[in-house]
């Protein structure tokens, strides 16, 4: 499988600058205090829609008219055709005016941008995917992927690990709750701190990763969250016996431009926006340890 988009940016799209229109097909409301949402798309233009390919692990500039916009990893799949979807939590000017949209209303979308979670070398893998909080997006994107009837036989045994301060904060919860009873899913959900009804794992994400993972040969580890969680969970897998080639993970917080035209998503000799937002441990060795 080749990647079309290493370069950072959709050689679909004539211009990189210019948004495609899109119509909120739906939102979700992903947690009690309403300020993570998932907003579903669809192209108004159907040959917009023909010519917008992506692979998981990319992401897109979405844009409010007349607020801004801001950088979002791609939640949906690619095997989910006609939406694009995103999950964004309400933090500034650009994602407060998102959440005030409602169904209908006509938002842009530039992009993909970024390279991807490296699909090629995971076949015949045995697949870790590892995320804290709000950072599961571009991982339920793989994992929606894999888990496709076409592509579920190119993968070993896929086993996840995900984790958040309580089950509230938990995204997808409809479909964590199917995917809790695949018999080809190893699914690890856990919570920071006990509460009144849940029955599944306590435990801070890179304690229950060295629990649950104890094998690395033909594995590779997918990893996605918070940057403390990522720095403690790195050590875990070293330990566990995965090489710096063996882990990769998503600085999509670094994201600005998304083009490598403004500067600001440097490390070191990298842009963050073109030759990430996916690195493998090894390349981030090499690098100054901004991250």
């Amino acid at each position: 499988m080749t990647c079309s988009c290493e370069s950072g940016h959709n050689h679909n799209q004539v211009n990189p600058y210019v948004p495609y229109r899109m119509k909120i097909k739906d939102v979700i409301i992903e947690n009690p205090e309403k300020d993570l949402k998932t907003f579903i798309l669809n192209f108004l233009n159907p040959e917009e829609e023909k010519s917008f390919t992506y692979i998981p692990g990319q992401f897109a500039e979405v844009s409010v008219f007349g607020v801004g916009e801001a950088p979002f990893g791609i939640a949906s799949s690619p095997t989910e055709k006609g939406v694009v979807s995103f999950t964004v939590k309400k933090l500034g000017q650009v994602t407060s005016s998102l959440h005030m949209l409602e169904k209908g209303d006509v938002i842009g979308l530039r992009g993909p941008l970024g390279n991807s979670w490296p699909i090629e070398k995971l076949v015949n893998k045995n697949l870790v995917i590892i995320s804290g909080g709000f950072a599961f997006t571009t991982l339920r994107s793989f994992l929606y992927y894999a888990l496709d009837p076409e592509n579920r036989k190119l993968f070993k045994n896929i086993t996840v690990v995900y984790g958040a301060r309580n089950p509230d904060q938990l995204l997808y919860k409809a479909e964590l709750s199917e995917w809790s009873k695949r018999d080809d899913l190893d699914l690890k959900l856990t919570i920071d701190r006990g509460v009144e009804g849940w029955n599944g794992i306590v435990g801070f994400v890179p304690a229950v990763t060295e629990q649950v993972v104890k094998e690395a040969s033909n594995t590779v580890a997918l990893v996605c969250g918070p940057p403390v969680m990522i720095k403690f969970t790195i050590p875990v897998l070293k330990k566990i016996g995965f090489t710096p080639d063996d882990i990769y993970t998503s600085l999509e917080m670094k994201m600005k431009c998304g083009i490598g035209m403004c500067g600001r998503c440097n490390i070191g000799s990298k842009f963050v926006c073109k030759d990430g937002p996916v690195f493998s441990l090894k390349e981030l060795e090499e690098l100054p340890a901004e991250y």
